[in-house]
């Protein structure tokens, strides 16, 4: 954690700054009309060193509690519990021989984990190892709802309508009111793939943890095509994502958009009209979705009386924020650009779900890519928005 001290303080001294080049660059703009380009580098330098040292913390910070996680199961020691030894071993073998380097016992063991699709060529450490990496290096996993099935679509029940009321006097005549339809959300799951591959003489090499290297291939490619789909994905065979909802409050299936009051940035009215039009059940758990561009673009912005609303992360443990609201770095948001929904900000639990069916399947292929080795990997996800009223995004306009 000393380390972290040192990058919390570096932090510090790289705001301070940073206000005060910006400070120079705002009172310039407002006397001159125009900032030295020079000044403006400078800023855009801190600010993307601000950037880069909040990164390096969360980084450390997420390594420290990973490594004093209580019970930690995987990692590259061999587990003293004999079954898992006995599947290492035959997934290592697996990896390094295929198929017909198992003996009968070993075989059984990598389908051990049963469906109505029958076993997966798997073990079933060796798919949680993957699940769990996915779970750490995407973004939006470690935000929304996520639900785990064994059938092809998780169905939930949905309001479609509310039930009315009304007031009536004493002796008033009570009519009937109407009464609440209820639907079904259903969200399917979508098979995904990677496909690492490795020279034979690295597997034949006892010295690389060749599970390891497996998993994390796997999980660096998923994790990344997850992440998209999520944010952007059109909803053919694969996640719809929370952009691609039409904009509007009135009907089902719609999202409210925010235009930011300006044709090609953001502005601090602009994010403010973002918070405020969030609904109160949603608020206390919210959280903002920004590229890293775009955090550098509202880390310059401050309100009427002179504050900045962005914030850095100023103690260990501390997320840089947004007008006292955590954010959330998303690479696959769009920087800012005319007409671009660059910004979101809601209760991201509340708003999506995201489905996995049981398991990861990798198949061996030694025939395909001579002299690789190739891994086809499939795992079965989907995802989609529950509550288009526990978020809002914010568009690029005047």
């Amino acid at each position: 954690m000393n380390e972290v001290k040192q990058l919390v303080e570096e932090v510090n001294r790289a705001f301070v700054e940073h206000k005060k080049k910006n400070d120079q660059r705002l009172q310039e703009l407002e006397k001159n009309g125009h900032v030295d380009p020079l000044l403006e580098k400078q800023v855009e330098r801190i600010s993307a060193e601000i950037q880069g040292l909040n990164d390096m913390k969360e980084r450390v910070e997420r390594l420290h509690t990973a490594l004093n996680r209580p019970g930690m199961e995987y990692t590259s020691e061999p587990s003293a519990d004999p079954e898992r030894k006995a599947q290492r071993k035959a997934m290592l073998q697996y990896i390094r021989k295929g198929e017909a380097a198992l003996s009968p016992q070993e075989f059984k063991l990598l389908s051990s984990d049963s469906d109505p699709a029958g076993g997966y060529w798997v073990a079933s450490a060796m798919s949680d190892q993957v699940v769990q990496k996915v779970f750490e290096t995407s973004p939006m996993r470690k935000i929304i709802a996520v639900e785990t099935i064994s059938g092809d679509a998780l169905e939930i029940p949905e309001d479609i309508n509310e039930a009315s009321a009304g007031w009536t006097a004493e002796k008033a005549s009570r009519p009937e009111t109407a009464t609440p339809d209820i639907g079904v959300r259903r969200i399917p799951v979508h098979e995904l793939y990677a496909q690492p591959k490795a020279t034979q003489t690295l597997l034949d090499d006892s010295r690389i943890d060749i599970e390891n290297w497996l998993a994390n291939k796997i999980a660096d490619k998923i994790s990344r095509m997850e992440n998209t789909a999520f944010i952007s994905g059109d909803g053919i065979g694969k996640p719809r994502g929370i952009l691609t909802y039409p904009a509007g409050t009135s009907n089902p299936g719609q999202v409210q958009q925010i235009n930011s009051g300006s044709a090609s940035a953001l502005t601090a009215d602009g994010l403010r009209s973002v918070y405020y039009a969030l609904k109160n059940p949603y608020a206390d758990n919210a959280s903002w979705l920004l590229s890293r561009s775009s955090v550098e673009a509202v880390s310059k912005l401050k309100d009427s009386s002179g504050q900045y609303l962005w914030q850095p992360g100023l103690q260990a443990g501390e997320p840089q924020t947004l007008m006292g609201r955590p954010i959330e770095r998303m690479e696959d948001m769009p920087n800012v650009a005319a007409n671009s929904l660059s910004v979101a900000f809601g209760d991201w639990r509340q708003a999506y779900t995201a489905v996995d069916r049981t398991g990861v399947r990798i198949l061996r292929d030694p025939f395909s890519a001579k002299p690789f080795v190739m891994f086809y990997t499939t795992k079965r996800t989907g995802g989609d928005v529950l509550n288009f009223e526990a978020y809002v995004l914010q568009k690029t306009a005047a």
